[in-house]
């Protein structure tokens, strides 16, 4: 059953728009990175620590955080439409399976949009003129942040299920952004999910986790 709800999932997002706006926030996430650290070569001299310091604060902070919230409020838009529900209710599928089916697919899709970002990281660097070896933490920043991402994307996709408007669990998520960044100055990010991705990507601190930050 999981399964046919997992392809059902796909068949609805196969020909929709959504898929620009995968695509074209962590484009943009890097052209606005890379433009701040071309304009701040003098200061930003650590090469591709540098480069990821500009490029993951606007992705980790900013965009990524709305992209997820844009994406599992599209997931549930089509049960809330023309009382969908009830249609749901009497079908020989429960809601935690629809719940998992949303949730493995927007993993995936998560996990393409991570390896896009770092691809275009990677042609960034280049295009920059670095020269220097590339950073040993790069896919610990890349697993970890997908796994962090993941947190984030249970906690919208249980307020799109629960909430009919499109609009508000986005506006939550936004909010949640510059919350996460607040409890991440606090020295409490471990305990959210939103500090987690600042803290997984090393968006504002390029430091190694300790052995149990690694495990939480």
């Amino acid at each position: 059953m999981l399964k046919r709800c997992i392809s059902a999932e796909w068949m609805k997002l196969r020909h929709s728009r959504i898929w620009m706006i995968l695509v074209i926030l962590p484009v943009i996430s890097v052209l606005v990175g890379s433009a701040n650290f071309s304009v701040n070569r003098d200061i930003l001299t650590k090469e591709w620590y540098s480069l990821w310091s500009q490029v993951g604060l606007f992705y980790g902070e900013f965009f990524l955080p709305v992209l997820i919230a844009v994406l599992c409020a599209y997931m549930w838009r089509l049960e809330h439409l023309n009382k969908n529900w009830n249609m749901i209710m009497t079908a020989p599928v429960s809601v935690p399976c629809i719940f998992l089916a949303k949730l493995t697919v927007a993993a995936l899709l998560l996990l393409f949009i991570q390896t896009f970002l770092f691809i275009l990281y990677l042609i960034g660097g280049k295009l920059a003129g670095l020269t220097s070896g590339l950073p040993g933490e790069l896919t610990g920043w890349f697993f970890r942040g997908w796994m962090a991402s993941l947190t984030i994307a249970s906690f919208q996709l249980a307020l799109s299920m629960r909430i009919k408007s499109f609009a508000a669990p986005v506006g939550i998520g936004l909010c949640a952004a510059f919350a996460g960044l607040g409890m991440y100055v606090a020295g409490l990010g471990m305990f959210f999910p939103h500090s987690l991705l600042t803290i997984g990507m090393g968006v504002l601190s390029q430091t190694g986790l300790s052995h149990w930050e690694n495990i939480l």
